[in-house]
């Protein structure tokens, strides 16, 4: 029976890479502390594989064919892919891959019911893994990654019920059908509250983004479900808040527990709240 060793998440919006220096220093320091005991989480926890399940931005499947949740199954991923160089301003990486661990867990959620697929080949990677793997210093920490891309932006958008028991599910298949030893990690990657491109998109909605940091503070998952619905996220940022159904999934997988805030930060030129948590697995 594999276990569940570390479950995180953190905002990964591309002004942490790629305009870092415009916020205040105080708000920097947030940042790199915040991803720096994510860094050591990993280490620390011996976490042989790393799940960061992180939206997709459309890159990966047209608009008229897109998955709920895609597994990369790769021998490497590496990135960021070519058109967000500029954007992102993160050197080029590589982090070995687990097709072996992601396989299983694809075929284990199976008929869970979000629409999943798998790719075999290197997914594009902008913001959703770049930003991560760069701040937490993913490549240096000696850990395989299983990318899971998810759909937070293509109606129908499966909505926080659907996303906890996807997590559920993929929570059960990680302890009951990966091998035993394997310890498993969970990485949320997204969030908070922007909306890009949109009228709002200078805009940071601080009172949401700290409410859902206090709601995850205080561990009560049938609240959270309750009162953080995907449409409460929508009005807090349209098209970008929603990445936050990616720590709903890591929810489902833990279950009702509390976490620790690792900071929050809400930087104007950054174009999202920002921010991080550490669940509590003792």
């Amino acid at each position: 029976m594999a276990e569940i060793s570390l479950a995180v998440a953190a905002s990964h919006t591309p002004g942490l890479t790629g305009w870092f220096d415009k916020a205040p220093e105080a708000d920097r320091d947030t940042v790199r502390a915040a991803y720096a005991e994510i860094h050591d989480a990993v280490v620390r926890s011996r976490t042989d594989v790393l799940l960061i399940i992180g939206n997709d931005h459309v890159e990966n499947a047209p608009v008229s064919d897109c998955p709920d949740f895609t597994f990369g199954l790769a021998e490497r991923h590496t990135g960021p892919d070519e058109w967000f160089k500029p954007w992102l301003r993160v050197a080029d990486y590589a982090v070995p891959g687990r097709p072996d661990v992601a396989d299983v867990l694809y075929r284990s959620v199976q008929g869970a019911g979000p629409r999943v697929r798998a790719v075999h080949e290197n997914l594009r990677y902008d913001d959703n893994l770049s930003v991560p793997i760069t701040l937490a210093g993913l490549v240096d920490a000696g850990v395989a990654v299983v990318p899971v891309l998810q759909n937070c932006t293509v109606p129908p958008i499966p909505d926080e019920q659907a996303c906890y028991a996807f997590g559920a599910a993929l929570g059960d298949a990680i302890r009951t059908r990966l091998p035993a030893g394997l310890r498993v990690g969970l990485f949320g990657s997204g969030g908070l509250s922007h909306e890009p491109g949109g009228p709002r998109y200078l805009e940071i909605d601080e009172k949401f983004d700290r409410w859902w940091l206090d709601l995850l503070v205080e561990g009560d998952h049938e609240k959270i479900l309750a009162e953080g619905t995907f449409d409460r996220m929508e009005q807090a940022g349209s098209g970008g808040t929603a990445e936050l159904l990616s720590w709903t999934v890591v929810m489902g997988a833990i279950g009702p527990r509390p976490c620790r805030s690792l900071g929050y930060a809400a930087v104007p030129q950054w174009r999202c709240g920002v921010g991080a948590v550490r669940w509590d697995l003792s």
